[in-house]
């Protein structure tokens, strides 16, 4: 638990992200796993020889897939942010530096976001009813705080930041949206960043281990968020992607 700003914030002991960290093994490398290979891979490098271009039981076709509508939580002046400028310096200056395809980084800077409903619909937006959006406006904004840096256990290769929202009447802020949309609560809200173009070695998986730690609890933002996109997307990467709607939380 920790404060910001003079609001409490819900803290790891109530969110994922401690059971959900990469598990880096001392003395071994770290490789993309097969959902990064698939989904993210195709999108850095078609002919990377590790990219699994399709897979059996999966919309993937070389890293994309029909329009997915999500609920998200953009993160305005996160790029600009002072902390944040300093920790993309520690990675441009990492032995893994090399392997981060920071032009997908730059693609991407106009639509960082954090997930709060994902996958609402697929190939047509959902339609969200009067209701849910009263239940939406009556939230009202919320106070969250970005830290970083985290590796998770699915997805090995990209890396994130993390949203720690604010306790309203004792509850996560952000399950209070989650239950507006009817949706499952869910604790790990993550805004996608760097992404890996090949495995790391022994000495480049350990410096990545080392620089998650020394950020692990450091504040990169805090903002209030004032609205949510409904944003659709034809790829993990939000690369070919549109914001359908902006859902004002005032």
């Amino acid at each position: 638990m920790s404060e910001a700003a003079g609001i409490e914030l819900v803290g790891d002991e109530e969110l994922a992200y401690l059971e959900s960290r990469t598990a880096f093994v001392a003395g071994a490398g770290m490789a993309l796993d097969d959902g990064y290979r698939l989904a993210h891979l195709p999108l850095i490098d078609p002919a990377h020889p590790r990219a699994i271009a399709c897979k059996d039981g999966t919309l993937y076709d070389n890293g994309r897939h029909p329009p997915i509508y999500s609920l998200v939580m953009p993160t305005p002046g996160l790029q600009e942010a002072p902390t944040y400028l300093e920790l993309e310096q520690e990675l441009r200056e990492a032995p893994f530096a090399g392997k981060i395809a920071w032009e997908i980084v730059a693609r991407r800077q106009a639509k960082l976001h954090a997930t709060v409903c994902g996958s609402l619909s697929i190939g047509a937006p959902p339609v969200i009813d009067p209701a849910a959006r009263e239940a939406l406006s009556r939230i009202g904004p919320v106070a969250v705080e970005v830290r970083g840096l985290f590796s998770g256990n699915v997805n090995r290769g990209r890396l994130y930041l993390r949203l720690y929202p604010e306790r309203r009447d004792g509850q996560n802020a952000l399950h209070l949206f989650q239950r507006a949309l009817g949706r499952p609560t869910s604790d790990l809200y993550v805004v996608g960043i760097w992404n890996l173009s090949n495995d790391l070695d022994m000495a480049e998986a350990a410096a990545l281990s080392g620089l998650i730690k020394r950020w692990w609890d450091r504040p990169i933002l805090r903002f209030t968020a004032h609205a949510l996109w409904l944003m659709g997307a034809n790829d993990d990467l939000v690369l070919d992607s549109e914001i359908v709607e902006t859902l004002s939380l005032t």
